[in-house]
């Protein structure tokens, strides 16, 4: 799914209402009716509602919402905050309509006065300010955010949490409304898929509201969410006349004293997302674990505590390095010496972006076309500190495309930033999943699926969304409390079952 900036939906409103031949107000009531269709199919029928409603269009979605949960028999009360003197034509629509079936539903709130004493059963619908803010809220509307943020009512937002930007990360002290559901129309926003911001906007739920496809299909971004039918459209289901030699031959470098299991979950994993035959190089200390641990995977040794040498790589199709690997000095010549010679792409995770970070020289290094996979903190040792996690999104696809690469940016939802600039969020995985090993399972896929013949943006694509879909099974029958690394991998088959009845 492509996000849209806000400039963006605004033009796609438009163009939706002039190839339509409908009118604003008509797409207010379409928009209004879906989030009341999810209302009747979400909430209580005795759920009692207040309104708050600001004074552009989303004050107007949420006064057209009043009007129809009045109409639906719901019980409700709107109040339109009047820290504009101008309404929207919308908003003054949908304020009239309201009001003339009955002045009780509707009643206006002066500057520098609050609302109190609305019990705690009742639901608050967010409808005050929309996509098009571009500056912190101030004054008297970022205190009456905060007043109602104490209260323990539940709260919805209508598209957006107020105060919450669509395109950029506030400073964290800008006043944004909590909700705990977020009733967003068509897109997703950036700010919803960022931790600094995201926590505002609760569960997200996307109200397709009709917006015009051919502007939606013609329209470029960048940026775009990881979607089941994308995963559906790469996948490649397997030629029943094949053997294990049409699937890959891995190689995963890794292991050090006392860090034997990352590289055991790393090629297990490995296993689990498809390739044909993988080895793993391991220094001597992880040869007999590794080989009692998963004995479906071939086992050659370098040094004896940590790996010394990286050879006879030649002889495989694709190499992952870095998991439970150390960073010892012989470690680290070892991996120079790799990427003096290795012009494939690779995977590199954990201890080998920790030795780049050490040597940023070997960063021109990388064969064109690798994948890496840093978690935030891993990133900013090898790229330098970011003000947010948007800002160290972007600085990403910056080194992405500097150095040919592919960005692999751990997080609740993953960001996979191509070589070209793109950036794929993924909507998979839960918070069960941020425990040790996890990263490392992840390496395996990544590098299970470039085996396979799947182009290294196509791996990392694939991989995080089968990771986080293996996590959200997992978690469903364990808990998210007791999920572990390992249960990831015993899940990989479920989630490849769930995609094959999808696709």
């Amino acid at each position: 799914m492509k996000i849209f900036t806000a400039a963006q939906i605004r033009a796609c409103d438009a163009y939706t209402i002039k190839a339509g031949a409908i009118s604003s107000f008509d797409l207010m009531e379409r928009a209004a009716g879906r989030c009341m269709a999810w209302i009747r199919e979400n909430l209580p029928k005795d759920a009692l509602f207040v309104v708050l409603c600001g004074t552009g269009n989303n004050g107007g979605d949420g006064l057209a919402i009043a009007r129809m949960l009045h109409q639906k028999g719901y019980g409700v009360k709107a109040f339109l905050l009047q820290f504009s003197n101008i309404l929207s034509p919308d908003c003054s629509e949908n304020f009239r309509r309201l009001d003339a079936i009955d002045p009780e539903l509707v009643s206006t709130v002066a500057p520098d006065t609050f609302i109190t004493d609305i019990p705690r059963h009742i639901i608050i619908i967010d409808a005050l300010l929309g996509t098009g803010l571009n500056r912190p809220v101030e004054g008297w509307l970022a205190e009456f955010i905060k007043h109602v943020n104490l209260l323990p009512n539940r709260k919805i937002a209508v598209d957006i949490p107020s105060g919450l930007p669509s395109d950029v990360i506030n400073d964290h002290d800008a006043p944004v409304l909590k909700v705990s559901d977020t009733l967003s129309f068509q897109f997703y926003k950036r700010t919803f898929l960022h931790p600094e911001s995201g926590v505002f906007a609760g569960n997200i739920h996307i109200m397709d509201i009709g917006l015009d496809k051919t502007f939606i299909n013609a329209t470029g971004t960048l940026y775009k969410t990881i979607d089941q039918t994308d995963i559906a459209t790469l996948y490649r289901p397997r030629n029943p006349f094949t053997h294990k030699g049409d699937y890959g031959k891995v190689l995963l470098t890794g292991g050090s004293y006392g860090k034997m299991g990352a590289i055991t979950l790393c090629a297990k994993a490995a296993l689990r997302a498809g390739a044909g035959l993988v080895t793993a190089l391991v220094p001597g200390c992880g040869y007999a674990i590794l080989q009692t641990a998963v004995p479906e995977v071939m086992c050659v040794t370098s040094g004896t505590d940590y790996i010394e040498k990286i050879e006879g790589f030649e002889q495989y199709i694709t190499i992952g390095i870095g998991p439970g690997m150390g960073t010892a000095d012989s470690t680290g010549h070892a991996l120079a010496a790799f990427l003096d010679q290795y012009k494939e792409p690779v995977v590199l995770d954990a201890d080998a972006l920790n030795l780049i970070a050490r040597h940023p020289e070997l960063l021109v290094k990388l064969p064109k076309g690798s994948v890496i996979t840093p978690h935030p903190r891993e990133f900013s040792r090898l790229f330098g500190e970011n003000a947010n996690s948007m800002i160290q999104l972007d600085h990403a696809r910056i080194q992405a495309m500097r150095y040919n690469i592919n960005i692999v940016l751990k997080g609740h939802h993953t960001a996979v930033v191509t070589s070209e600039g793109e950036c794929w969020y993924n909507r998979t995985g839960n918070a069960g999943m941020a425990k040790g090993g996890s990263g490392d399972v992840l390496t395996g896929i990544i590098t299970g699926f470039l085996a396979q013949g799947y182009k290294p943006a196509e791996a990392a694509m694939m991989g995080v969304y089968m990771h986080g879909l293996a996590g959200d099974i997992a978690a469903a029958q364990l808990s998210q409390e007791a999920l572990m690394a390992s249960d990831l991998i015993d899940h990989i088959g479920n989630a490849f079952l769930t995609l094959s009845r999808k696709e």
